[in-house]
């Protein structure tokens, strides 16, 4: 594949003409490609056109100097072009952002020359006249959300002494700046739950709030010398500077703040999140250990949600944050969530097995917990296929392997469900495992293994002893007719080679597995059952349906192939309606099907029902035309005049 650097001669010529064209068309061609190369969103044409018209030595925005985008265009000789669905501007290739890239010596001080043409424009009198409230800002102000929202990326990269007092201006009355809001309700934060964004009213979001957002180190210490700021203000989002700053990782700014005495580290966010908290959902080690410094730091705080730090490390992987927690003599390391989750529980749910091994080694944590759902942690982590985790704990004595919540879902039959054969295989090999226990349905891990197609599974089950291969759920459902309806042939083969399967069972409604495999189409089923002896073909439901009326209802067309062949299949069989399969097949529209039917000389096409209706009335009576002449095809004339009578309104 071609990258930047194999197309570097190419990109060398072609950057060297740009330099060289007359006028200001060198400058603005390379200004162009710096821009777009390192934009931290891509540019909308507008946007790109009016940054270039800044300059960094004015008080105000002229408009006369804002090029045309064509111009720009033609300055970059074709290495920049406008994606036309969104307007966006954007390098002709990867390859040459690569290329870009690679050469950083191309663009002296990109990031700081960016950051200081977004706080000139921030800094223009006729932005800090708008409303603190403007959000619609792309007609009057093209260039205001762009420079709002990304200066500050740009200063923590590189930052000049220029653009850093300009800067600190922008930032004396931050909260009464338009970018502020804009700040806040265009960028997505990268905090681990949902924060309660503002509405466009009020203010609040000070300087103070912006550096700790943006980790900006060298302008947060000059502007916390600039005056006496309140460190644990809340701005409109319930968030202090402190929680910013540990949110976007900012690390270098939380040592600022927790080197002031009078920063609180336990102020919480709207749920009741401290900066700890915070920090360890986020996997922020070094801001963890710079929070555990302070003595006031509790490490043990719970949310509102009744969560602690450690149960957010556990849940989200961070190891090393564990070990720090788990340290601390304050800590719980059995603590449970508000819905009894523990910990271990939420570790062995997410498959972090570095994390269950430090719990596991504490004598106060309980192995086999259960939360207000019922399930326990072997639970969670065979519902999710972690051997690894299923193997350690079923080498505790005090782990249950068989333990069930309300619904009685065994760890067992979790796996069996979802298809984890390897845990299947650890769990029927522990000595105290009940390889068929039945939930509050009456399902077993087979039926469950049967229904969603694990063959695998499935052998396992039928190679022990204790397995009951034809049990009945509370809808006297076999593992067999589960497996027929969900169309699982190879599965169905393995129970039907078991002797103990009765491949006849009916469930409560008389409905047999061939009924099943007829009404949902499964032809190769179908040919599994009719080889049996002992399933009836032509038995019936509690609506006196046979398969073949089943099949024919269904439109199923090669199951009723398969019927028709059969000598021991009644196709003239009426149902508890009086409804024969070529009724049935007329009431759906099913035209092939009562083609089928109508070449078979043992069925009378005036049969009626209950209600005196013979099908091809019915047929007429629906608008079936080509059902209504299908008799004139036939080899051999009926023997029954076709009825007729008016339709009732």
């Amino acid at each position: 594949m071609t990258n930047g650097l194999e197309m570097g001669g190419a990109y060398t010529a072609t950057l060297s003409r740009i330099m060289e064209q007359d006028g200001d068309k060198g400058r603005l061609g390379i200004e162009v490609l710096m821009w777009i190369s390192r934009s931290e969103r891509p540019l909308r044409a507008e946007e790109l056109c009016h940054a270039l018209a800044i300059e960094t030595d004015s008080t105000e925005l002229d408009v006369q100097n804002v090029p045309a985008i064509g111009t720009l265009l033609s300055c970059c000789l074709g290495l920049v072009t406008v994606d036309e669905e969104g307007s966006r501007v954007r390098l002709i290739h990867l390859t040459l952002q690569e290329y870009l890239s690679g050469h950083p010596n191309l663009f002296d001080s990109a990031h700081s020359k960016i950051a200081e043409v977004c706080l000139t424009y921030l800094n223009f009198q006729s932005i800090k006249d708008l409303p603190p409230t403007f959000l619609d800002s792309r007609s009057q102000a093209p260039f205001l959300e762009y420079a709002s929202c990304y200066w500050g990326d740009y200063a923590r990269k590189e930052l000049a002494e220029r653009p850093k007092s300009q800067a600190l201006q922008l930032l004396d009355r931050y909260d009464h700046h338009v970018s502020a809001l804009l700040l806040l309700v265009n960028q997505r934060v990268q905090h681990p739950y949902r924060v309660q964004w503002p509405k466009p009213s009020g203010s609040g979001f000070t300087g103070l709030h912006a550096m700790a957002f943006f980790g900006v180190e060298d302008v947060y210490m000059a502007l916390l010398r600039s005056r006496d700021w309140e460190v644990n203000e809340k701005d409109i989002v319930g968030l202090t500077p402190l929680l910013w700053a540990v949110i976007n990782n900012n690390k270098g700014v939380c040592k600022l703040l927790l080197e002031l005495d009078d920063v609180d580290p336990n102020i919480t966010d709207s749920r009741g999140r401290t900066p700890l908290f915070i920090a360890s959902a986020g996997g922020h080690e070094g801001i963890v250990r710079l929070l555990l410094e302070r003595k006031e730091v509790n490490p043990d705080s719970s949310s509102s949600e009744g969560q602690t730090p450690l149960l957010r490390a556990a849940c989200n992987g961070h190891e090393g944050i564990a070990k720090l927690l788990l340290e601390r003599k304050e800590v719980n390391s059995d603590s449970s969530h508000n819905d009894g989750q523990t910990p271990l529980s939420w570790a062995a749910w997410s498959g972090h097995e570095g994390i269950v091994k430090l719990l596991l080694e504490r004598k106060e944590v309980d192995p086999d917990s259960f939360s207000h759902h019922g399930d326990t942690p072997l639970y969670r982590a065979a519902s999710k296929g972690h051997e690894g985790i299923v193997k350690l704990l079923l080498e505790r004595k005090e782990v249950n392997p068989n333990s069930s919540g309300h619904s009685g879902f065994t760890p067992l039959w979790a796996a069996a469900r979802y298809g984890y054969e390897g845990v299947v295989e650890l769990l029927l090999k522990h000595k105290d495992i009940n390889p068929d226990p039945s939930d509050q349905f009456g399902q077993t891990p087979l039926s469950q293994a049967a229904e969603n197609g694990h063959k695998g599974i499935v052998k396992l089950f039928l190679e022990r002893k204790e397995v009951n291969p034809d049990s009945c759920d509370e809808r006297s459902r076999t593992p067999l007719s589960i497996a027929v309806e969900s169309g699982c042939e190879g599965i169905v083969k393995l129970l039907l080679e078991h002797k103990e399967v009765n491949p006849n069972s009916s469930d409560k409604h008389s409905r047999t597995p061939l009924l099943r495999a007829a009404k949902n189409g499964h032809e190769s089923i179908v040919k599994l059952l009719l080889k049996r002896k002992e399933v009836n073909p032509d038995s019936s439901n509690n609506g006196g349906q046979t398969p073949l009326s089943i099949a024919a209802e269904n439109g199923r067309e090669g199951v009723v192939k398969l019927l028709l062949e059969r000598k021991d299949v009644n196709p003239g069989s009426s149902d508890n309606a009086g409804l024969t399969p070529l009724s049935r097949a007329t009431l759906s529209g099913h035209t092939a099907i009562m083609e089928l039917l109508l070449e078979h000389n043992d069925i009378n096409p005036d049969s009626s029902d209950n209600g005196g209706q013979a099908p091809l009335l019915r047929a007429a009576w629906d608008e079936h035309e080509d059902v209504v002449t299908l008799p004139l095809k036939r080899k051999s004339t009926p023997t029954h005049p076709v009825t007729t009578s008016k339709r009732r309104c």
